[in-house]
């Protein structure tokens, strides 16, 4: 007799990956879109650059408010709910921007979108640490955070052919429906976990659970052992070693690892919100370019950014092998050059638009990978916890450096902005050197692997 055909594996969790991309993609785009309207709005309503950096930073305060709170009420309630109804909030608040008629009211709207976003990003990272392998997790992760620089890629000339067709205020009133659209959407087709999906199959939760709990496969062990050899420089560079996860929320917030990674995080998302906010302006006022020259050209940092996620996502997996610090490294090194090379840049717009563009992609080859690092460090359960300490740390910085690149306009001029830049990815790269390159004891290996397989026999037990 023939021995009978496994089912083949559904894939299902690459549709997961589209839905959190074009999740975060609106989501992108609902808080970009400000950068592209500010002269407008500091027209109308006769705000300075101190003005604007505040009310950038008041989205970025109230989505840092959320991160530790959301943390806790995800893991005790669940995801998809949650998420759907934020998506709702989140259209509702940019529609309410387009409304406003006070500088009371447009803060208030900017503030609420902030709330409204902040659980979009755990709840994102709770779903991937749920639906991907260990090995997968870094490519997509690159997935999702380059969703919100594909937005700032197309925002700039959609927003400015909005503008010119009918006014600022229309660009919320667009930009506001099609949250409500993929909120529904994410309610009727995404899982909280592959065990729960009807469109995932045996064969890839089988798939999903074991490269987990195994970390490599028993056919790939001789050729992991070479590579770790050959990687032994590398390995000692980036401080790389065996360690008991973290477990229970005291040790993730007594984990200098976790917090010298969110601080890094922090300040490199300090930098992508000051050049969001502050680039289009820059170009118009600086660089004396046409709304429409300045909407394409504002866009390149996002198109480079894009490719810069997704070759670190598949730099950090299979070139490192799962190991997330060297692209750390390149990022804030690269960053701390580019910040200072835009210092001298020319008044070309082909120029400007290149080294926006490489500005990008260098950026971006290891700015996902701060969301990765707590995977390696934290237990499966706690991963949320560790994810909202880091993005915490990346929502200030969002709110505080675009409003210093406020204060810094308003006193000097932009050669001090990007010196600013440069000393804030120069201080993350001295972090990042402060941290280790994690490994799991086997032993916590183990444990962590029966605590999977419990949870999915519970979930799939009927209640």
């Amino acid at each position: 007799m023939k021995k009978p055909i496994p089912p083949k594996k559904s894939d299902y969790r690459w549709v997961v990956a589209a839905m959190f991309f074009t999740v975060y993609m609106i989501a992108g785009a609902d808080r970009a879109n400000i950068g592209v309207v500010v002269p407008f709005i500091k027209e109308d309503f006769h705000l300075s650059n101190v003005d604007i950096g505040l009310l950038a930073g008041l989205f970025y305060i109230t989505y840092a408010l959320v991160q530790i709170p959301v943390g806790f009420l995800f893991s005790k309630y669940g995801i998809g709910k949650i998420l759907t109804g934020c998506m709702i909030l989140t259209s509702v608040s940019t529609l309410f921007i387009g409304l406003t008629n006070s500088v009371l009211q447009l803060k208030i709207a900017r503030a609420v979108l902030g709330a409204s976003e902040g659980p979009l990003n755990i709840g994102i990272v709770s779903i991937i640490n749920r639906w991907f392998p260990a090995k997968e997790k870094g490519l997509a992760t690159g997935i999702f955070m380059s969703s919100i620089k594909f937005a700032p890629a197309f925002v700039p000339p959609l927003c400015a052919w909005i503008v010119l067709t009918w006014g600022w205020r229309e660009v919320f009133y667009i930009f506001a429906a099609p949250g409500f659209l993929i909120a529904i959407m994410w309610l009727m087709f995404i899982k909280d976990d592959p065990s729960e999906s009807k469109y995932c199959n045996e064969a890839e939760r089988d798939y999903i659970l074991n490269s987990d709990s195994r970390g490599v496969a028993q056919a790939d062990i001789a050729a992991s052992t070479n590579e770790s050899a050959k990687m032994g420089l590398l390995d000692k560079l980036i401080r790389r070693k065996e360690v008991n996860l973290l477990s229970n929320s005291r040790s993730i917030f007594l984990s200098w690892n976790n917090w010298a990674c969110a601080v890094g995080y922090g300040l490199m998302v300090g930098i992508t919100y000051s050049i969001m906010t502050w680039v289009p302006s820059y170009l118009i006022n600086e660089k004396h370019m046409s709304v429409l020259s300045m909407g394409f050209v504002a866009s390149a940092p996002w198109v480079g950014a894009i490719i810069g996620n997704l070759l670190g996502g598949v730099l950090s997996d299979r070139l490192f092998r799962g190991r997330r610090k060297p692209v750390m490294f390149i990022t804030s090194a690269s960053t701390v050059i580019m910040m200072y090379v835009l210092i001298n840049t020319p008044a070309i717009p082909v120029v400007i638009a290149g080294l926006f563009f490489l500005t990008g992609i260098l950026l971006n080859i290891g700015y996902s990978t701060f969301l990765v690092y707590p995977m390696g460090l934290a237990v499966k359960q706690k991963v949320p916890l560790a994810a909202s300490v880091v993005n915490t740390a990346g929502s200030i910085g969002g709110a505080v450096s675009p409003f210093v690149v406020g204060v810094i306009l308003d006193g000097y001029g932009w050669d001090q902005v990007f010196l600013f830049l440069s000393i804030c990815s120069f201080i993350t790269l001295c972090l990042l050197m402060t941290m280790i390159e994690p490994v799991a004891r086997k032993n916590h290996q183990e444990l962590e692997s029966t605590a999977l397989v419990n949870e999915s026999i519970r979930a799939e037990q009927p209640s």
